[in-house]
């Protein structure tokens, strides 16, 4: 009995040892993209507002945060990537709601909105093609440096520096129907 009450005390120890979970939520965001994030053009007529974003839980070493929105669904052959936002300083938790629209500068200071597929820097709302709803990942990336690219950069150029620099990275999937 002794040696088991152990074993179940270390059990214990490794348990509450544990680093907590790099986590994405969202205030506004469940399992569907509203209207107000739906793109207000290409025959939508949304409101085209960037969701509300709040991370926690960052790895240690992080120096900077990056943010993607992108839609695997696409009829493109490869997806659509409707946001890109990175150097986003590393003490910033949240992205509040409308951020994604560069003329109104609610990013935080220092941090790059590049092109999407729409062409121009800044978020683009879902505009699926009538059909079958398409799945929206937003994800947050922990990055262990700040990247050497300006709001020119392509989604692919991006995320292609992402995956050399991520420490860790949590993501949203939302859905969106016409």
């Amino acid at each position: 009995m002794k040696r088991f009450s152990f074993l179940l005390g270390l059990g214990l120890l490794a348990a509450g040892g544990h680093a907590q979970t790099f986590t994405l939520k969202s205030s506004e965001l469940g399992g569907q993209a509203t209207a107000r994030q739906f793109l207000n053009g290409n025959g939508c007529s949304g409101g085209n507002v960037s969701p509300q974003l709040s991370w926690e839980h960052a790895p240690k070493g992080t120096q900077s945060f990056a943010v993607t929105m992108y839609d695997k669904d696409a009829p493109t052959g490869s997806g659509w990537w409707h946001w890109v936002v990175f150097n986003i300083p590393p003490s910033t938790t949240e992205l509040k709601a409308g951020a994604g629209e560069v003329a109104k500068a609610l990013a935080p200071a220092g941090c790059v909105q590049s092109v999407t597929d729409f062409g121009k820097p800044g978020y683009g709302g879902p505009c699926p093609p009538p059909g079958p709803p398409h799945q929206y990942l937003i994800t947050v990336y922990a990055l262990n440096t700040k990247l050497d690219l300006d709001k020119t950069a392509t989604p692919a150029l991006v995320g292609f520096y992402l995956g050399q620099a991520a420490l860790a990275q949590a993501s949203l999937v939302v859905y969106g129907k016409r």
